[in-house]
């Protein structure tokens, strides 16, 4: 696998930060982060309690709907 300078810098970099034995398990930490924050939103609790609230809110019917705008 082929990665640039600054790639191979942060692997190391996160290599000592969580005392790894070599870069493909950095690599596993970044991935997971990554994964964590932005590929599964749906999972954080902050995400729950925000779809909690628009599910309780208040909803129009079609019908409303057409009636308030239209």
């Amino acid at each position: 696998m082929n990665i640039s300078e600054e790639a191979n810098r942060v692997l190391n970099i996160v290599k000592a930060q969580y005392g790894l034995k070599d870069k493909s398990q950095a690599i596993n930490v970044v991935v997971d982060v990554y994964e964590k924050q932005l590929l599964e939103p749906e999972l954080r609790p902050e995400y729950k309690q925000k779809l909690e609230r628009i599910i309780k809110g208040k909803h129009l019917t079609r019908k409303e709907f057409e009636n308030a705008v239209g």
